[in-house]
């Protein structure tokens, strides 16, 4: 499958502010600065499609993206970035969590890791609250350009221990910078929704 188009519909903080077409959406979450702006960018070809920003915890809307005229990729609010206040974090959880209750529409959750790192609680939480409300996760481990084969595969057995991902569960690596392994993981993500197969 190729991604031939990408636009930005909308970004929302509220329900009645969502898209009401009806189309399969595929959601990206994960932790501030954990490279999911720049993730979609590369999977979209697009260079600003979803901003990047120097400053974690800026992506503060759920934002619609509309694939090929034919799915949205949607991108959630980062979560566990320190240097905000309390009320800001539960903002930001409150909008995540609106998103994620009961959205008929939403048939799939990207969790995206940071590759070099653990697993931390949050990054734990979700996975077991996306499973929990019976949400098809698959878990992408971000930046690994930044990691030795001999590092990836050490650390890909710490992520799918501290995540308890069984032989069902789906990982990934993936590098923004060298995109290896890009097609094949949007076949992956995305390939079930699409009715343009091209």
């Amino acid at each position: 499958m190729r991604i031939k188009k990408s636009d930005f519909i909308t970004s929302a903080v509220k329900k009645n502010q969502y898209p009401i077409d009806n189309r399969v959406e595929v959601a990206f979450v994960g932790r501030s600065n954990v490279g999911k702006s720049s993730l979609i960018n590369s999977l979209t070809n697009r260079k600003k499609l979803a901003k990047v920003s120097q400053t974690p915890g800026k992506t503060r809307l759920v934002n619609f993206f509309l694939i090929n005229d034919d799915f949205y990729l949607v991108d959630l609010p980062g979560y566990g970035y320190a240097k905000v206040s309390k009320a800001e974090k539960d903002s930001w959880g409150k909008t995540v969590e609106m998103y994620l209750t009961g959205r008929e529409q939403l048939k799939r959750v990207v969790l995206l890791v940071d590759s070099r790192h653990k697993p931390t609680g949050d990054d734990i939480i979700m996975h077991e609250w996306i499973k929990h409300f019976g949400y098809d996760v698959i878990v992408v481990a971000t930046k690994s350009d930044k990691l030795t084969r001999n590092e990836l595969k050490k650390n890909e057995k710490v992520i799918k221990e501290t995540l308890k991902l069984n032989s069902d569960d789906k990982l990934y690596f993936f590098s923004s910078l060298n995109k290896d392994g890009k097609d094949e993981l949007i076949d992956n993500l995305f390939l079930e929704f699409a009715t343009d197969l091209d």
